[in-house]
C-alpha cells in the first residue's frame, strides 16, 4: 500500500508546482482499510474549500484511471482542522498570535501565545503565577522552545 501513498505524494508535489497551489503542502496522508484515503493539506495562508475540492478532483482522475485503489474507494481531501496538532514547522507562522498548547518530549506542557517562529523553534508568551509573600502575582514571560524538543503543538480555540 505504501506504493499508492508514494504515487499520491508525487502527484501532489506536481500539483503544488502550479501557481494556484504553490503555497500548499501535504501535512499527512493515511490509507485505511476498505480503500479509504485521507489527504490532509495546508497552505501558508490557509487552504480553501475550493483548493481542497480541486485537488480532490485531480487525484480522483488518476485513481479512477489507474485503478490504484480498485473500483470502489473513498477519498477525503481536507485541511487538518483545529483538533489535529501542527505537524510541520511550516504550519507555525500562520498561527502567530494564537493561543497554543505545546507538549514537550520530556512530558512537560506549556500553554501560551505563539509570539515568534524561526528556523530553530518558537517563542511562547506564558502567564505564570508566582508567590510574593502571601500574595500571588501573575507575570508574563517569553520562553524559547526548540523544534527538536517539541512532541506536538495544538492550537487552542478560544471564544
Amino acid at each position: 500500500m505504501a506504493v499508492v501513498e508514494d504515487k499520491i505524494k508525487a502527484l501532489l508535489e506536481e500539483k503544488f508546482l502550479e501557481d494556484a497551489f504553490s503555497d500548499c503542502f501535504l501535512v499527512d496522508l493515511k490509507l485505511h482499510a476498505h480503500n479509504k484515503l485521507d489527504v490532509f493539506l495546508d497552505s501558508d495562508f490557509g487552504i480553501s474549500f475550493e483548493q481542497c475540492q480541486r485537488i480532490s478532483r485531480y487525484l480522483e482522475h488518476y485513481l479512477d484511471e489507474e485503478q490504484w485503489l480498485g473500483e470502489k474507494y473513498v477519498l477525503e481531501v481536507s485541511s487538518p482542522g483545529v483538533s489535529r496538532p501542527l505537524m510541520m514547522q511550516r504550519q507555525y507562522p500562520r498561527n502567530i498570535g494564537r493561543k497554543v498548547e505545546v507538549m514537550l518530549k520530556d512530558g512537560d506542557k506549556r500553554t501560551g501565545i505563539l509570539k515568534e517562529v524561526d528556523e530553530g523553534g518558537i517563542t511562547l508568551e506564558e502567564k505564570i503565577r508566582i508567590k510574593e509573600g502571601k500574595r500571588k502575582k501573575t507575570e508574563i514571560i517569553e520562553t524559547e522552545i526548540s523544534f527538536s524538543s517539541i512532541e506536538h503543538t495544538k492550537v487552542k480555540v478560544t471564544f
